[in-house]
């Protein structure tokens, strides 16, 4: 299959002209006697260099495909090859511009923004009839057609919730387009339709903004920032974003799937119909988020069960954990931060400064804000400030209590 090009033949076919070639397949349109035919073959790239995701992906896409009912939002499988003989997939062309069109123009206008994302909105709505998840949303998956109904493409990763999930049994880390990932999919959740909704915040973000709400990540330490970090309202970047735009666009975008639309059709309706969308908090927003929308994570470490013992309760284990979480409680109440925002965690070991590190660096923690130790606590964490600076994996704040002159 290495030496395909225009007029070749596969399995009957003959190739036309070469419309994609991609890290995972080609794209070729199909000829007849008479010239173009009004559909596409897909040939996924499975040499021997080639990524064992590829083989997966075609495998997905086939499935996925087959089990769609026939409809305007997705390409129609006309036929397929077997992955052990000749692989290929025949479907429909689609005539049309990409959203990528659009996007190199960003920012449009909020019009603009209104009329394709209700209509993406309505194409992920049909899919998600069918309990099929696109997960791979990104401005060159989808097309709009003359009318303006917009057509989902490259189901290579999607999931199907009466089939099994062989990208989730086979592969051990985030697969898709990392610019637009959900969170949850960060973490390996890829059953839920709210993370289609997500990505299609996000495209809303950039037709807005010009810019990717979590900007490119190239390493899974950045890309999981977006698991405790809210992305800059658009308001912030560009002034005259409409309240009303930005509130649809940062609902689809909250870390929490619970805090977003329920559903896509909600998201088409509340972008075809502005005067109506409650415009609140997130609406509102002009400037980037400070530490009340930051901070996830709150964390103290104690000596081991071990090294402090006593008969009262408030001396077991038990007691010792709930105590000190009452107080990172306490601690963490001035900032004000809300209760879906922020976990709270205590680490129990003999190295307080060492398990701070250790637990920066398995949760790849962006930033640490950290005290200075009190005189009565200073004999037992001695220098643990000092050490945390030293070797910590990120930005590190130390903060000194206050002293009454």
């Amino acid at each position: 299959m290495d030496s395909l090009q225009t007029g070749s033949e596969v399995d009957g076919f003959r190739l036309g002209e070469v419309m994609h070639v991609g890290s995972m397949a080609s794209i070729y349109r199909l000829a007849g006697p008479q010239g173009e035919l009004p559909l596409v073959i897909k040939i996924p790239r499975l040499g021997g260099a080639e990524r064992a995701v590829n083989v997966i992906a075609f495998e997905v896409c086939r499935m996925v495909l087959g089990a769609l009912a026939q409809g305007r939002s997705h390409p129609t499988l006309v036929a397929f090859g077997d992955v052990e003989t000749t692989p290929y997939l025949v479907m429909e062309y689609i005539e049309g511009a990409r959203l990528h069109e659009w996007v190199q123009r960003a920012p449009v206008s909020a019009d603009e923004i209104a009329r394709l994302g209700s209509a993406l909105a309505l194409a992920l709505h049909e899919i998600h009839l069918q309990d099929v998840v696109h997960l791979d949303l990104k401005p060159t998956n989808v097309l709009y057609r003359r009318d303006g109904h917009a057509v989902l493409v490259d189901f290579g990763l999607a999931h199907h919730s009466h089939y099994p999930d062989l990208l989730a049994e086979e592969l051990r880390f985030p697969v898709g387009n990392w610019v637009y990932m959900a969170p949850e999919q960060v973490l390996g959740v890829r059953c839920d339709p709210r993370s289609d909704i997500y990505a299609l915040g996000g495209l809303l973000y950039e037709l807005a903004t010009g810019r990717t709400p979590h900007g490119h990540p190239r390493s899974t330490r950045e890309l999981r920032r977006r698991l405790y970090r809210d992305p800059i309202p658009p308001r912030a970047l560009v002034a005259a974003t409409p309240g009303w735009l930005q509130e649809v666009i940062l609902r689809c975008l909250e870390l929490d799937a619970r805090d977003r639309y329920t559903s896509a059709a909600e998201v088409a309706f509340d972008l075809v119909n502005p005067g109506d969308v409650d415009v609140g908090e997130r609406g509102r927003r002009d400037r980037a988020p400070g530490w009340s929308m930051r901070v996830r994570r709150c964390v103290t470490a104690v000596p081991p069960s071990a090294a402090l013992s006593g008969e009262r309760y408030e001396e077991t284990a038990t007691g010792r954990h709930i105590k000190q979480l009452v107080e990172l409680r306490r601690w963490a109440r001035p900032l004000q931060l809300p209760e879906e925002r922020v976990t709270y965690h205590v680490l129990e070991s003999d190295k307080p400064a060492g398990a701070l590190i250790d637990y920066a660096k398995l949760n790849e923690v962006d930033q640490i804000l950290i005290g200075a130790p009190r005189e009565a606590a200073a004999r037992l964490f001695r220098g643990v400030s000092e050490q945390v600076v030293a070797d910590a994996p990120c930005t590190v704040t130390v903060v000194r209590p206050r002293t009454d002159a």
